[in-house]
């Protein structure tokens, strides 16, 4: 098992939250051995309390001054009623895992009252797997945790995939017309690292937009997606304001994105490549605790830069090109933004063997970027 950046809080309970698959469990297991575990996905379990909440009391022996890790903690929004009194009078810790923040979200539910804080967790960062990461295969298939020892990765993703539409959304009632919501997964893939128009992909998979709305909702709701927001900053420009769309893993976006033999290979790679960057920004920077908030930055005209990241440590600009070489007309857009951003790091990330410096503008090999991005932040 490979050592995960994330640390947990030393004596305060807290929320754990990520897709289903990021490595949530293994983690707990590893870091809280000695704890109580209750796994809401045992059927006889999440049926006893469901009926009763107040019976997660009777798991803990008196004088028990562990940790108590709850699994799947969404499903039974309730019991944190009866985790939040275990805390106030028996001094317990929790660690509350959850796949989906869609019922935590709703108005009335107990979410501790800040006695609990909340961490993310998200697949594989590359500098977590240090020599085992394969840039290629990680754009082919991703970095949940289960791939890198999957003898056939493309089918363990496709079970990935269905376990999600069946045991997430259609178990949990999100949507009643799964086939509906199914063609706009694939419709919603062809958006992957772009900026978003929810109108042409209501169109496309013949749902009407109001809906469509609700299912990209519902794929945030999950964890298993991310609208990007626009940087807009300290602007005299005229900047995109529609925010650019991501699944959260490479492997997924590709298991949900069809493919043919008139489909040229940089449709895909290209997304792929943006996206295998964000989700490892992402995760380092939520493990680590360092603040950013991560945008985009376009300009009506165009100009682009693929990734921006912005927080009290400073203002970080990312470019991807999927390919070998590069050269200065690479490095317009990064240019553009510094010129409005002076203070701005400034990244482009290809897919060459050498470091090398165009101006301002420092150019790194992708998969040397990606294993030294706790340096680099």
């Amino acid at each position: 098992m490979y050592s995960r950046l994330i640390k947990p809080p030393q004596n305060k309970s807290f929320f754990l939250l990520g897709p289903r698959g990021s490595g949530k469990t293994t983690w707990t297991q590893a870091v809280f051995p000695k704890a109580i575990r209750v796994d809401l996905l045992e059927a006889r379990l999440y049926n006893v309390l469901l009926a009763d909440p107040q019976r997660l009391s009777s798991l803990v022996p008196d004088g028990f001054k562990d940790w108590v890790v709850v699994d799947e903690v969404q499903k039974i929004p309730a019991l944190l009623d009866e985790v939040h009194r275990l805390i106030e009078k028996k001094g317990l810790k929790f660690v509350l895992t959850g796949s989906s923040a869609r019922k935590l979200r709703r108005g009335g539910v107990n979410l501790l009252g800040g006695r609990a804080l909340t961490l993310a967790m998200h697949p594989m960062a590359a500098c977590e797997m240090g020599e085992d990461f394969e840039s290629g295969r990680a754009l082919r298939f991703g970095l949940l945790p289960s791939v890198p020892s999957e003898k056939d990765p493309a089918g363990f993703l496709d079970s990935y995939v269905r376990t999600y539409l069946d045991q997430e959304v259609k178990q949990e009632g999100f949507t009643r017309n799964l086939a509906a919501f199914t063609r706009f997964m694939e419709a919603a893939s062809f958006s992957q690292a772009a900026v978003l128009n929810v109108s042409a992909v209501a169109r496309e998979c013949a749902v009407e937009r109001k809906v469509v709305e609700a299912y990209f909702n519902i794929l945030e709701d999950l964890m298993i997606a991310i609208r990007l927001p626009a940087f807009t900053r300290r602007t005299h420009r005229r900047l995109a304001s529609h925010p650019k769309f991501f699944f959260f893993d490479t492997g997924v976006f590709r298991t949900f994105r069809p493919s043919g033999p008139l489909d040229a290979p940089e449709e895909a790679e290209g997304p792929a490549a943006e996206t295998l960057l964000l989700q490892n920004l992402l995760a380092v920077n939520d493990a680590l605790g360092l603040g950013y908030r991560a945008h985009y930055w376009r300009t009506v005209e165009g100009t682009e830069v693929d990734l921006v990241l912005y927080g009290e440590k400073g203002l970080l600009a990312f470019e991807v090109k999927r390919r070998s070489r590069v050269d200065s007309s690479d490095v317009a857009g990064l240019r553009a933004f510094r010129r409005d951003y002076p203070e701005a790091r400034c990244f482009l990330t290809y897919m060459g063997d050498r470091r090398i410096q165009l101006g301002h503008v420092e150019v790194w090999p992708l998969a040397e970027l990606l294993k030294d991005l706790p340096r680099i932040l």
